[in-house]
Formats: structure tokens, C-alpha cells, sequence
């Protein structure tokens, strides 16, 4: 009998199951958002990072213990050199029933290329991260982006049939004037629109004190403009939704500062180089590439060790963004 053949759900000490495995491939990105790493950033050198392979059998070995949505992060994912291999691998367990949702988070620069290819492969939607319409101001946040791909690229993906979801981090000024704006692009077209606050991971150049918008706030000074309607949409994330009676479409917020939403939490992380994070928002991880490399009976006793472990909540503060409270950057882990 194989040494997993009970499959038995990851659950840790507080009965939370894990069912979303969030899979960073890649450290690197085209980009440099200024949020999410610093604008001169050391990456990994290509021996530290798992191969293809190895990321496809971790993930094998997740999905046999209940994980049943997988997204591909980076980084910026789609940099990966033949990660479209990987998506293919990974597109049988949709196949076979084993997975409901294959699916990535992409800063949309590259997605006009694999839009078609992503959708041949059963992914069904995708989240983009669009923090502006203004070319200018796309260009300062991001430090090196041009707009005009991710807009060719959103378009891309619809033309492919994929359902694209826009994610903008919400920060004080210039955003909070852009953002009626950003809501009518993205329902106009079809997709729904999720705020996120800014978090205090890496060191990145920038005053997080001076930038970092609760949404509580933001979402006050929205329904004096929109009519806002709670709505029942799930995407088996911490989202929770409003329906915009004026567009009809949906807007998305995520609070891990202002609202602590820990008890529902379903998710891990794997960083490209084999390291498990049980918390987004605390420092603590578990090596799997060493004992992957032993065997998969010793990988699955290391993932439910650190499943086990996993913290009640995060480390995160909102009364405290002058410093980070997690030193690695939002890009070793996507977010």
C-alpha cells in the first residue's frame, strides 16, 4: 500500500483544513513595484530554485492530501522559462476531478503571449495586478512597466475565454482619486475589481506610514459615491465583496491589517526554493526540498509537521507600518 494512500486532509492545531496551496515558481519579476520590493533587488540564483519537476511533485503530494484550488504566483510567474510545462502537468488533475481550480496572479505583461495557452490548459480565470490607469503613474509605481502590455494582455486573456479579475492595492493619495475611474474600467468590461491593503513585508525604499490606506476607511469614502451592496460571491480567498448597484459589477476588499480574518484561513505557501510558509504574516518556514529529495513519505511528514505548527494568526500590526513586520519582500511569495 502506498504510504499516503488514506490521503488524509492537512489539518492544523486550531481545525483549520488547508485546500489552497498558493505556489510561488519564480523570486524574479519584470517589474519593481514599489510596495512589493526594493527598486535594486538580488534574486536567487538559479540553483537555490526547484525545478519544474520538483514544484509539480510538491504540488502532486498537496493535492493527494485535499488541496483543491492551486494558483501559480511569483514573483511574476509567467517569466519562468517553460512554465507553461508546469501548467500543462498540473492541468491532468483537473482532469481527473482531483483539483476544481487551476489558476496564477500575474502583473499581465507577458499574458497576451500565454492567454491562449493558459485557457488550453483549464485555467478558467486569472488575476491581474492593475494599480492605475495613468501610463505615468503606472510607470513610477512599477518602476520599469508600461501599461499598454498589461492592457494588450487583459484583453488577451479575455479573448481567450479566461475570466480576469483585477487586484489594486489601495494607498493614500493619488489612488484614492483614480480609483472611481479604476472601478468603471474594470466593470465595464466585465471584471470584478479587489482592493488589498498594503502590507509591511521587505524593506522596498518607501514610507508604508505615509502610503498605507485602511479600507475601512476607503470603503466609507466610497458609498458616498456608489451604492454598496454585500454580496454572497466566494472565491475561496479573504475577499469579501460589494456589489456596485451602478455598475452591477462587484468590488472586492481584503483586510489583513484592519480585519483579521485568520479563523478561515485555508491556505499555505511554497516558495520557489522549497520552503513552506504556513503564514503569510509570520516569519516561520519549513525546508521541503531536502527531504523531496529523500523521498515523498519524507516530504509529507515535513508538510504536516509545519502544518501542524501553523499560527493561530498573523504577526501584522496595523498600528505599526513605519517598519516591516516580516523582512522578506511580498515577491518571494506573490502575495
Amino acid at each position: 500500500m502506498p504510504f499516503d494512500a488514506t490521503s488524509a486532509p492537512l489539518t492544523d492545531g486550531f481545525g483549520r483544513t488547508v485546500s489552497y496551496l498558493r505556489l510561488s515558481v519564480t523570486d524574479r519579476c519584470d517589474l519593481r513595484c514599489t510596495y512589493c520590493m526594493a527598486e535594486k533587488m538580488i534574486f536567487l540564483p538559479k540553483r537555490d530554485v526547484l525545478t519544474l519537476e520538483e514544484l509539480a511533485r510538491l504540488s502532486d503530494l498537496f493535492i493527494r492530501h485535499g488541496v483543491r484550488k492551486l494558483r501559480l504566483t511569483g514573483g511574476e510567474p509567467l517569466v519562468r522559462r517553460d512554465v507553461m510545462d508546469l501548467f500543462r502537468d498540473l492541468s491532468r488533475h483537473l482532469s481527473n476531478g482531483a483539483l476544481d481550480e487551476l489558476t496564477l496572479t500575474t502583473n499581465g505583461t507577458l499574458l497576451a503571449r500565454h492567454a491562449e495557452t493558459l485557457a488550453a490548459c483549464g485555467v478558467r480565470r486569472v488575476n491581474v495586478s492593475l494599480d492605475t490607469l495613468d501610463p505615468e503613474r503606472y510607470r513610477a509605481i512599477t518602476r520599469l512597466g508600461d501599461i499598454s502590455r498589461v492592457l494588450s494582455g487583459i484583453a488577451a486573456a479575455q479573448d481567450a475565454g479566461l475570466k480576469v479579475k483585477l487586484n489594486a492595492v489601495a494607498s493614500r493619495g493619488a489612488f484614492e482619486g483614480e480609483l472611481d475611474t479604476l472601478i468603471r474600467f474594470a466593470h465595464e468590461r466585465g471584471m470584478d475589481l479587489t482592493l488589498i491593503e498594503e502590507m509591511p513585508l521587505g524593506e522596498t525604499g518607501q514610507d508604508r506610514s505615509r502610503t498605507a490606506l485602511p479600507l475601512s476607511d476607503l470603503q466609507r469614502d466610497l458609498a458616498e459615491r456608489w451604492t454598496l451592496t454585500p454580496h454572497r460571491h466566494a472565491t475561496g480567498g479573504p475577499a469579501r465583496f460589494m456589489q456596485v448597484r451602478e455598475t452591477g459589477g462587484l468590488l472586492g476588499f481584503i483586510q489583513p491589517m484592519s480585519c483579521n480574518f485568520c479563523a478561515l484561513c485555508n491556505r499555505v505557501r511554497l516558495s520557489c526554493t522549497g520552503r513552506l510558509y504556513t503564514c503569510m504574516g509570520d516569519e516561520g518556514s519549513v525546508d521541503l526540498r531536502a527531504p523531496l529529495r529523500h523521498s515523498e513519505a519524507a516530504a509529507l511528514e515535513a508538510i504536516r509537521r509545519a502544518i501542524a505548527a501553523k499560527p493561530e494568526r498573523h504577526r501584522f500590526d496595523a498600528a505599526r507600518m513605519d517598519s516591516p513586520a516580516i523582512a522578506r519582500h511580498m515577491s518571494t511569495l506573490g502575495g
